[in-house]
């Protein structure tokens, strides 16, 4: 596997409080790869430095080559980074498909103007779209949904919309903020599957915060643990599951 993503010396202040100190760390191309730790670890923020919303104090990191501390959020996006976020962000009143096809919209090349005009080639793009929305939404098991609000869905629904909906954005690198937080075993394990499938049919790199550690244990290639902003450990499943700094700060130090 080649380098895809690439933090070094990543570190950002929010007032006095430092919530990421010098991260390093490395996502290998076609990898699955977890950030664990305790509630206020810094593992959002990470996910926040990498799809622009937050600047970091220092650090730097590339994608690809490409330098995303220079970029705009629109622009990370269109290099190929999605995100789901820890709170499911569907637009509630709209229809499943709706809400995929909007994260379609950097791809239709047809503009304001050209829909107002019916122009055929903005209507064969459109058409295309909605065929593209329906597919991702049979792919994450949600096709009999296309046409219920979003609203209507339950939680497990709605995460699996939200995955739709950031891969129809095309990317090389998805994100996934907890994306089994609230889920039951049974939709636990089938969001397992899907995460493999589209790390191997999709050709995806996948880099996911995640608390549930059957997940994180059951499909990652590497896990690496936040602490205080800190990276305490990183290393295969197996590795992490037996490092005695990890067991005290987040897996449960033994009575």
């Amino acid at each position: 596997m080649t380098g895809l993503l690439s933090v070094s010396g990543l570190s950002i202040n929010f007032g006095g409080l430092a919530a990421l100190s010098d991260l390093d760390l490395e996502v290998a191309e076609g990898a699955i790869v977890a950030l664990i730790g305790p509630n206020g670890a810094g593992k959002t923020t990470v996910f926040n430095v990498l799809s622009g919303l937050y600047h970091p104090s220092r650090g730097r990191v590339t994608f690809r080559g490409d330098d995303l501390l220079a970029l705009a959020p629109y622009a990370i996006a269109r290099r190929g980074v999605a995100r789901t976020f820890q709170n499911t962000e569907v637009f509630r009143r709209l229809s499943a498909l709706d809400n995929v096809l909007i994260g379609r919209h950097a791809h239709i090349k047809g503009g304001v103007l050209g829909g107002a005009l019916a122009l055929p080639r903005v209507r064969s793009e459109e058409a295309r779209a909605r065929r593209d929305a329906r597919a991702l939404l049979d792919l994450v098991g949600l096709g009999d949904s296309a046409n219920v609000e979003a609203a209507s869905l339950p939680l497990g629904h709605q995460k699996r919309l939200e995955m739709a909906r950031a891969l129809a954005a095309e990317p090389t690198l998805l994100l996934l903020d907890e994306p089994a937080g609230g889920l039951n075993p049974t939709e636990t394990r089938e969001l397992m599957g899907l995460i493999r499938r589209l790390r191997d049919e999709r050709k995806l790199t996948i880099l996911l915060v995640e608390h549930d550690m059957q997940l994180v244990m059951g499909i990652s290639d590497r896990v690496a643990v936040l602490d205080h902003g800190r990276k305490i450990a990183e290393g295969k499943p197996g590795e992490i599951s037996r490092d005695p700094a990890v067991i005290e700060a987040y897996l449960g130090a033994p009575e």
